[in-house]
């Protein structure tokens, strides 16, 4: 039978494209299955500000009446007025095995955005980069950490292969240990100490009772230490203010952190790390809290002990005075008195030499990578980031760099995006 791909329209149809993923990875042991009332939030335009500024479409792929795939293809208007771009965007992508149905669905997206004037088509984005993006191409023997996913390997082959679609950028995520202070290069420390001393900003951990206030100070970190980074759409309020309804439950204040200066009170930095709640979804299965679900997810609370650097910026005219350096050094002290010890730090841009060289400098290595796919839709066109621009880094271990190097780019980091 042939495959026929159709636009999500019936109940049946919004039941068949949110529940593919629970049944194509059931069974699968590095797979963790999302909290279905979250994922129902995510996809509902009534609760999700992204749908506000943006146009969707969800497609299914079925054979002989058999769902065997899935796709969005969303034009995100904040994205294209922010960037000055007319990228159309895919997402959501799950499918068997089936070469003929990846490429009815990416064809599908593809003429969806063509039809909208766009000139390329980026993606897997569920739906931007400030959600769960890119597909993992490396790193699949990890179960995912908190706000990433993780892919069987066949996608990368019909992504690249049966669909032909390009590499645009590819990010990291590195290994990030907080319990042993000795393997991190010594100057390291030293910028840091010198933050408050010589520059005048304190770095203090967020308040979570004021929680609402502290929201807005990480959100002007966010729109303006990350504005030069490929693919980036800055969240408006009713976005960052969603987010932060969603992690409430999950944000701990020994791991979120602020910068300010002491003169003026401005916000300069923040970090945002959340322990791996994946740990403890991990526990409920399915993703169902009832009747027992929640059950497990409170017991699997206290036994996680790895966090995720979600996010951590600098404001660029500040990039200089190691506010960064200070903020790795407080997760340092976080360790020290929490039950999370290790975890990962990403993601970051290929091409964000500063921050990729840091985390080789805090002993850090590259323990998966997530690549983003562009297709041409205008003859026009030039690809998003041609290929010499990348910056070489590979996933074993490489040799130091020199301390004057590790420090200066320690110094200057800026941006790290979840």
């Amino acid at each position: 039978m042939e495959v026929e791909v159709s636009p999500v329209r019936t109940r049946r149809d919004r039941r068949d494209f949110f529940e593919f993923p629970y049944r194509l990875y059931g069974g699968e042991p590095n797979w963790v299955a999302p909290l279905r009332f979250e994922r129902r939030q995510h996809l509902n335009p009534k609760k999700n500000p992204f749908f506000e500024h943006a146009e969707v479409e969800f497609f299914l792929a079925r054979r002989d009446g058999r769902v065997v795939g899935r796709i969005s293809a969303h034009v995100d208007e904040n994205l294209n007025a922010f960037q000055d771009n007319r990228w159309g965007l895919f997402g959501f992508f799950e499918c068997e095995n089936d070469p003929e149905a990846a490429r009815a669905l990416v064809r599908a997206a593809a003429d969806w955005n063509r039809e909208r004037g766009r000139d390329r088509m980026v993606g897997p984005m569920s739906f931007t980069t400030n959600d769960e993006c890119g597909l993992l191409v490396e790193g699949y023997e990890l179960t995912p950490i908190i706000l990433t996913e993780w892919h069987f390997p066949y996608y990368r082959e019909l992504l690249e292969e049966a669909c032909g679609l390009r590499k645009a950028m590819d990010t990291y995520m590195w290994s990030l240990h907080v319990e042993n202070r000795d393997e991190v290069h010594p100057g390291i420390w030293e910028v840091a100490g010198k933050v408050k001393s010589e520059h005048g900003i304190t770095c203090r951990y967020m308040r979570k009772k004021d929680l609402h206030d502290e929201v807005d100070r990480f959100l002007q970190i966010y729109n303006a230490a990350w504005e030069r980074n490929w693919g980036f759409v800055p969240l408006d309020e009713k976005e960052v203010h969603a987010y932060a309804e969603n992690l409430k439950f999950v944000l701990d204040e020994n791991w979120a952190m602020v910068a300010e200066l002491d003169e003026t009170g401005e916000v300069v930095g923040a970090a945002l790390t959340l322990p791996d709640f994946n740990q403890a979804v991990a526990k409920v299965g399915n993703g169902r809290l009832f009747p027992f679900g929640w059950l497990r997810l409170l017991r699997g609370r206290k036994s996680i002990d790895r966090v995720r650097v979600f996010a951590l910026g600098v404001k660029p005219e500040y990039q200089q005075y190691g506010v960064a350096a200070r903020l790795y050094e407080m997760h340092y002290d976080s360790a020290e008195s929490t039950p999370q010890t290790h975890g990962e730090m990403g993601w970051i841009l290929e091409t964000n030499r500063a921050m990729n060289r840091a985390m080789e400098g805090m002993g850090g290595e590259v323990v998966r990578r997530y690549r983003f796919y562009e297709q041409m839709l205008d003859e026009k066109a030039e690809p998003s980031l041609p290929y010499a621009e990348a910056f070489p880094w590979r996933m074993a271990p490489r040799a130091p760099a020199a301390g004057q190097e590790v420090i200066a780019d320690v110094a200057q980091a800026g941006t790290i995006s979840g």
